[in-house]
């Protein structure tokens, strides 16, 4: 798809942030499993369940600007999950060390996921597309919360539990 105008970027960013979405929610109980530290593992398995409301919204706008939901390869998940794939294959058995690295791949997706929702927000705005920029604003704030708790868990134990040796 050409991006020749404003909304074509628009629609262009749409669909790859439903792509994006709609991968987390196969990434992100696997992070759950994953995660030793309990508020961790409670932080991804709440955070899947917002993510199928993040799809259930993008659904909405696509329908308010008049299109048909439709995701497109969005190779910036691919890497960030890869990373998160690649993290639990080094360290195969739980461990704060572990749940220090899926927190910081956590935040990076949670960062790349503000950074559109950013864009598209303001991007609605500037269309005229009401409705999406009021959808798309709701799912920015709870990307941004969402990064908060991560931050807030690294910052309360696991980043203390993870500099302690090995035994």
């Amino acid at each position: 798809m050409a991006t020749n105008s404003l909304h074509d970027l628009f629609l262009s960013t749409l669909r790859d942030v439903y792509y994006a979405e709609r991968r987390l929610l196969k990434a992100l109980p696997k992070m759950a499993r994953a995660a030793q530290n309990a508020d961790l593992k409670q932080a991804f398995t709440d955070h899947r369940e917002e993510t199928q409301q993040h799809v259930e919204r993008l659904q909405q706008v696509f329908e308010v600007i008049g299109q048909r939901p439709r995701g497109k390869t969005c190779e910036a998940i691919e890497g960030l999950v890869g990373e998160a794939e690649e993290l639990l294959g080094e360290a195969p058995t739980p461990s704060a060390v572990r749940d220090a690295g899926l927190i910081a791949c956590g935040q990076a997706v949670e960062h790349y996921e503000i950074a559109r929702y950013g864009a598209l927000t303001s991007w609605a705005k500037g269309l005229g597309h009401t409705e999406a920029e009021t959808l798309l604003h709701l799912t920015l704030t709870e990307e941004k919360a969402a990064d908060r708790l991560l931050g807030q868990i690294a910052a309360g134990s696991v980043n203390r539990e993870a500099l302690r040796p090995a035994a």
